[in-house]
């Protein structure tokens, strides 16, 4: 898969705060729903693959990069969208699921990432759209 980049400006995460920071107050919020989130696979899985669907340049920046932990980010796109939680306070509520928890999730993440990788490739290695 040929390696694509967007400036960031166009990535949906950006604006969705997954890169922001929480002030000490909201991060103890944020970090006690992300828990409960994340452990909670079926949802989660619902919002990972609303990711693929709702963040197309953000997904191809990620998902063609070979370097990146597939899993991970979308995962923490996830967190982010349904629950406003930045990537960083995901990563710590990840540290506290059962590894039973992580398998399941695991297992959410690389069904998304295999339903976006399939549509991509399908479409010729190209976004339904263009701007």
């Amino acid at each position: 898969m040929k390696r694509i980049y967007h400036h960031y400006e166009k990535w949906e995460e950006v604006d969705s705060g997954m890169w922001d920071k929480a002030s000490a107050d909201a991060e103890r919020e944020l970090l006690s729903k992300a828990i409960d989130f994340t452990g909670n696979a079926e949802l989660y899985g619902s919002f990972m693959l609303k990711i693929i669907e709702d963040w197309p340049f953000s997904c191809e920046q990620a998902f063609t990069n070979p370097s990146m932990n597939h899993l991970a980010w979308v995962g923490h796109a996830a967190c982010c969208l349904a629950i406003g939680c930045p990537e960083y306070i995901t990563r710590r509520a990840w540290g506290v699921l059962s590894q039973k928890q992580k398998d399941e999730a695991n297992e959410k993440a690389t069904n998304a990432v295999y339903r976006w990788t399939v549509k991509y490739l399908s479409r010729g290695g190209q976004l339904a759209f263009r701007f």
